[in-house]
């Protein structure tokens, strides 16, 4: 088939929704299909260009020299509202401003008649084009329960793999917690430096990654006397991170409300446990507390700390949650997402 990856892009910014996106082009070719990755790029400052990154998707044509794509995958707002007669939609996440993050501090939207009225045409637009898709996936449960209780669509839950999938694999455990992570707000890095400052062992981290935070970050580190406890790592390259996994004593990974959770699923690849909070959304379903990893309560930065001085100080149980958690994702493979997603599609769209 000739499949066409649909997906938004923000300039400059790299997540795992881009690393998504480029596993599933690499993995469809690797299957026997011609695959290519069309991206359109969006910002919602100001107002206006969130209209016009969608109708940029309406208006869009992806004829190519040889033809039109047998098929569309399409995944964040307002890449789904590309217009085409076989699109599937694999929903990494709608524009989460105006739907569960409206009224938190995670959201610019207020509550004025111009803003409401921009959530509103939104929403309005999201029904339009979703309800054009063949079929719906999400990429968790999480995401699946968001789109049922705001619009009232039904969604099949389709688990990616992470990119590295086939080289994670477990190593002896290390004398460090490790965290990979674009560094924004919405990740709470911070919450890592607070509980190491906090700990009562000689445990220490290790933060792999780069964004907008990380001088609040390296000020933290600073005000909390922790600099000799944690390191900065900025980007790795792929071997590093696998090493980087494979030598850890455990896992941390916090944000808040995730749609997934990518390094949930590496740490468990990687053999290790993972040590979130109780608000931190898709991560959840795939850490079960005393099971797989410590799920600690959502601020309780002390608790946090104890969670991690917990496995650092019991090897054997770090290793007992972590192949637990191993086992938990065996199923999550590239090649069910390729098949899954490359079905024959018949009949008319989910409207």
């Amino acid at each position: 088939m000739r499949v066409g990856v649909c997906d938004t892009q923000v300039p400059f910014l790299t997540g795992g929704a881009e690393a998504l996106d480029a596993a599933l082009v690499e993995h469809l070719r690797r299957a026997g299909h011609t695959a290519d990755l069309v991206t359109l790029p969006f910002a919602w400052n100001p107002r206006l260009q969130i209209l016009q990154s969608a109708l940029a998707w309406r208006l869009v044509s992806l004829d190519g020299a040889t033809g039109p794509p047998d098929l569309v995958v399409a995944g964040r707002f307002p890449s789904y509202l590309v217009r085409h007669p076989n699109k599937i939609v694999w929903l990494i996440h709608q524009f989460r401003q105006v739907y569960d993050l409206l009224g938190t501090r995670w959201s610019d939207f207020g509550d004025t008649p111009a803003d409401r009225a921009m959530v509103d045409r939104i929403h309005e637009m999201d029904r339009r084009g979703l309800r054009e898709a063949r079929r719906i996936y999400t990429t968790s449960r999480n995401n699946a329960d968001r789109l049922q209780h705001h619009l009232g669509i039904e969604a099949e839950v389709l688990h990616p793999p992470p990119r590295l999938e086939g080289r994670l694999h477990p190593g002896g455990p290390g004398d460090y917690v490790f965290t990979v992570s674009r560094l924004d707000r919405m990740k709470r890095v911070e919450l890592l430096v607070d509980a190491i400052a906090a700990s009562r062992s000689a445990l220490h981290a290790r933060i792999a990654g780069d964004g907008p935070e990380r001088e609040a970050l390296e000020r933290r580190i600073a005000e909390r006397g922790v600099g000799d406890r944690v390191e900065l790592l900025g980007r790795v390259d792929d071997d590093e991170l696998v090493q980087l996994y494979a030598g850890a004593r455990s896992v941390f990974y916090a944000p808040y409300d995730e749609d997934y959770g990518y390094v949930a699923i590496e740490a468990f690849l990687s053999g290790k446990p993972v040590v979130t909070t109780n608000d931190s959304g898709g991560v959840l379903e795939f850490v079960d507390d005393q099971r797989t990893g410590l799920v600690t309560t959502a601020g309780d930065v002390a608790g946090l700390a104890a969670a991690l001085d917990r496995l650092a100080a019991d090897p054997d149980l770090a290793a007992r949650l972590g192949a637990a958690g191993r086992s938990t994702v065996s199923h999550i493979r590239w090649r069910r997402v390729v098949e899954t997603l490359t079905e024959t599609t018949t009949g008319a769209p989910t409207a």
